[in-house]
């Protein structure tokens, strides 16, 4: 890759996260500090005292705060879902537009690099038949070669492929 190309990805990437809204850092942020394993350990360890707190509490006669069959407690970990939930769909939201962009980016690179390689076959084979010491043939393979890649028939068929 050379550096042009390096610069450009970069270029991309920094665009990327350059756009990103204070809201938008703050919950990728939270969400990469929620998506660690340590967390479900924390998790777990806090329900369970919880839950021990309030059996304690059951088992001296005092009242609890949260006596079985937990309702806080489930509407804690309810509402803790649907904001881990939120956070990753906004995180992957982002990131897909990202990827969409560097989806483009090497799709069109590809179909420069095709271009290339159709018109480097063209001359070869140019050069093949100008050349009085080499044998003239016909190469069905380098002909077809030569032609641009019909992206209006390949979508077809990907297409019909898939539905």
């Amino acid at each position: 890759m050379t550096t042009e190309h390096a610069e450009t990805i970069s270029a991309l990437r920094a665009r990327a996260e350059g756009q990103r809204s204070h809201p938008q850092r703050t919950v990728e942020w939270l969400t990469g500090r929620i998506g660690r394993p340590m967390t479900i350990g924390i998790l777990l360890t806090m329900i369970a005292l919880w839950i021990a707190w309030n059996c304690v509490q059951v088992a001296r006669g005092l009242t609890p705060l949260d006596p079985p069959p937990f309702f806080w407690l489930q509407g804690a970990v309810a509402l803790y879902a649907a904001l881990i939930s939120t956070f990753v769909l906004a995180t992957q939201n982002r990131e897909k537009r990202h990827d969409e962009q560097r989806s483009y980016l090497e799709l069109q690179i590809n179909l420069r690099a095709e271009e290339k390689t159709a018109k480097i076959i063209a001359l070869i084979e140019e050069l093949r038949r100008d050349m009085p010491t080499v044998h003239n043939r016909i190469d069905k393979d380098a002909n077809a070669m030569q032609l641009p890649v019909d992206t209006a028939s390949i979508l077809k068929s990907i297409e019909e492929n898939l539905g």
